[in-house]
C-alpha cells in the first residue's frame, strides 16, 4: 500500500505503471495505421529489463488471445495522440513553455516537432528521471525543444523547483496531468490545481485524463480481473496504488476559477480519431463513457 513520502524507481510502485505505458506506446507504434510513433519507448522497456514488459515487447502477438487486447494498444494511442495534439496546438498558438507533470517515460520533448523557442519542463521523481536521462544519453538522443528536468515529488513544493528551472509564471503555459490524478492523495490532488492556477497567466492551457468520480480502486481492479484473464499490465496492483480519499472535481474546480473547460469521454475521443471502440460488456462500456479527457484555458489572471 502507498505511504506518505513513498518513492519509486522505474520497476517499482507507480514507476512500474510508467513502464507499462511505454510498453503499450511501443506496441501501438507497430500497429497498421498507428495513431502515434514512439521510437523511444522500446529503449526504456529494453533497458529496464522487467520480465513481463520485455516479453510483451518481444512478442506483442501474445496479447491476441486476450479479450479486448486490441483496445489496450489502441487506447494508449488515443491517449498519447490527445496529449501530443494538445501540446502542439498550444505551442503553435504561441505558448512557449510546456510542463509535463509526472512525465514518466514520456519522450515528447524528442518526438514532437516543437516550434523554435519552446521550453519543455519534465517533472517527476528523481530516480525516474535519472533512468530516463541515462537511456536517452546512451542512445545519443537529442531533444527538439529546450528540455529541462525537474526532479521533485508532486506531493512536495514542486512550484519552487519548477521556477528554479526557469519557468516563468508571467508567460502563458501549457500543462499536462496524464495518468496522474488517481496516484495523488486528496490534499496533493487539490493543491496541484491550486498551484497550476497560481502559476498560470491568462491564456494558459491544461489537459488531463480522468476516471469516473466515485470509481474506487477495488472496483477498477475487480473489472480488470473479470474481463482480463491475464492482465496486460502484469502483476501491478492498481488497487494498492490509487488514492480514494475526498478530492475536488477537476471540471467544477477549474470552471469556478476562471478556466474555460471542455470534456470528451473516451468513446467520443476514439470516434474523433477514427478509432471506434469495439462493442464492450456493460461494465467496460460504462467505464469508457464515464472516463475521458479534459482541456481548459485560463480566461483571467
Amino acid at each position: 500500500m502507498r505511504t506518505d513520502g513513498d518513492t519509486w524507481d522505474i520497476v517499482s510502485s507507480v514507476g512500474l505503471t510508467a513502464l507499462g505505458v511505454a510498453t503499450f506506446r511501443a506496441i501501438e507504434s507497430l500497429r497498421p495505421n498507428a495513431l502515434i510513433q514512439d521510437p523511444y519507448a522500446p529503449w526504456f522497456v529494453e533497458s529496464a529489463g522487467e520480465p513481463h514488459f520485455t516479453a510483451l515487447l518481444a512478442s506483442p502477438s501474445s496479447l491476441d488471445d486476450l479479450p479486448f487486447s486490441g483496445f489496450m494498444g489502441m487506447g494508449m494511442g488515443i491517449r498519447t495522440k490527445f496529449f501530443d495534439d494538445f501540446f502542439l496546438t498550444a505551442a503553435r498558438s504561441g505558448v512557449a513553455q510546456s510542463t509535463i507533470l509526472a512525465s514518466g517515460l514520456d519522450a515528447r520533448a524528442y518526438r514532437l516537432d516543437w516550434p523554435t523557442g519552446t521550453t519543455v519542463f519534465e517533472v517527476d521523481q528523481p530516480k525516474v528521471l535519472e533512468f530516463k536521462e541515462r537511456v536517452l544519453t546512451e542512445h545519443g538522443a537529442e531533444p527538439k525543444a529546450d528540455r529541462r528536468t525537474v526532479a521533485v515529488d508532486l506531493r512536495d513544493d514542486w512550484p519552487t523547483a519548477l521556477k528554479a528551472a526557469g519557468f516563468e509564471p508571467s508567460t502563458s503555459s501549457a500543462w499536462s496531468a496524464e495518468g496522474l490524478l488517481a496516484y495523488l492523495p486528496g490534499p496533493a490532488h487539490d493543491a496541484l490545481f491550486e498551484r497550476i492556477d497560481k502559476l498560470s497567466s491568462s491564456g494558459s492551457r491544461l489537459a488531463l485524463n480522468y476516471f469516473p468520480s466515485g470509481m474506487d480502486a477495488q472496483r477498477f481492479a475487480d473489472i480488470r480481473a473479470k474481463y482480463f484473464s491475464k492482465d496486460p499490465f502484469g502483476d501491478i496492483d492498481m488497487a494498492a496504488l490509487f488514492y480514494e480519499d475526498e478530492r475536488a472535481d477537476p471540471m467544477q474546480w477549474l470552471t469556478a476559477h476562471d478556466w474555460s473547460v471542455e470534456c470528451l469521454n473516451s468513446i467520443e475521443l476514439a470516434n474523433m480519431y477514427g478509432e471506434p471502440i469495439p462493442d464492450l460488456p456493460p461494465e467496460l462500456a460504462d467505464l469508457a463513457e464515464q472516463s475521458g479527457y479534459l482541456t481548459a484555458i485560463k480566461t483571467a489572471n
